[in-house]
């Protein structure tokens, strides 16, 4: 998927030779010309990164930035014709990632643009991994990333039937069918005790997941889910 930028410029001209530069060189650009619009845009879209004009006619770029960067870690590169050091200073401050004055070479924004989004994918946090989870059928044990879960023999009895069947709603009468075929009488509140215990243990072994699920009504599934 092509990199999002959202170019936020007034001028007609310079915006439509910026985007369709970027266009050609593999970003797919979303053209806004005043700072209101820009924000209206981004409340229901989605961008990777704004190229935002300081000298717009509604709103001030350091204001539409401050606005941005209080809800989100979009990253900005400001454009601006006035490009002193205080002007730089005072755009980074405000929360910008860069800072490119005009007149500009269409190259460097664009190695301008692809070092930021580069930068920022370099600190994106690592995607979580879920805890793995194994049933050993000879011992009778649940291990969750090699650590023994510790469940007695009706529970692991009980977990392995409903996780035989992935994602599919069990009710009580089905499992104490599946547990007790001795003829001994169990009520449903046995199996609501037994499902609890079982939450606990799993919850204390991998407080990130979630493996039994009750169904209002219906009874309970089975299915590995982030907490």
């Amino acid at each position: 998927m092509k990199p999002h930028v959202l170019l936020v410029e007034d001028e007609a001209g310079l915006a439509h030779v910026l985007g369709d530069y970027l266009q050609a060189d593999g970003f797919d650009v979303t053209w806004r010309e005043r700072g209101a619009d820009a924000l209206q845009w981004l409340s229901g879209n989605a961008a990777d990164l704004m190229l935002l004009d300081l000298g717009l006619p509604d709103l001030p770029g350091m204001e539409i930035c401050r606005r941005v960067r209080a809800r989100s870690a979009l990253p900005i590169i400001m454009l601006s014709g006035r490009s002193s050091e205080i002007d730089r200073v005072l755009g980074l401050e405000t929360g910008a990632d860069d800072f490119v004055g005009k007149p500009y070479s269409l190259r460097e924004v664009a190695a301008r643009v692809r070092t930021v989004l580069r930068r920022q994918r370099s600190f994106a946090p690592a995607e979580a991994r879920a805890p793995e989870i194994s049933f050993d059928d000879n011992a009778c044990r649940v291990w969750i990333d090699g650590a023994d879960a510790a469940l007695t023999l009706i529970e692991y009895q009980l977990l392995r039937q409903m996780a035989q069947r992935p994602g599919f709603l069990m009710s009580r009468a089905q499992l104490m069918d599946g547990m007790y075929n001795d003829g001994r009488i169990v009520t449903e509140r046995t199996i609501d005790s037994h499902i609890k215990k079982i939450r606990q243990k799993l919850t204390l072994a991998a407080p990130s997941m979630r493996y039994v699920h009750s169904v209002y009504g219906g009874g309970y599934r089975y299915e590995a889910l982030p907490a």
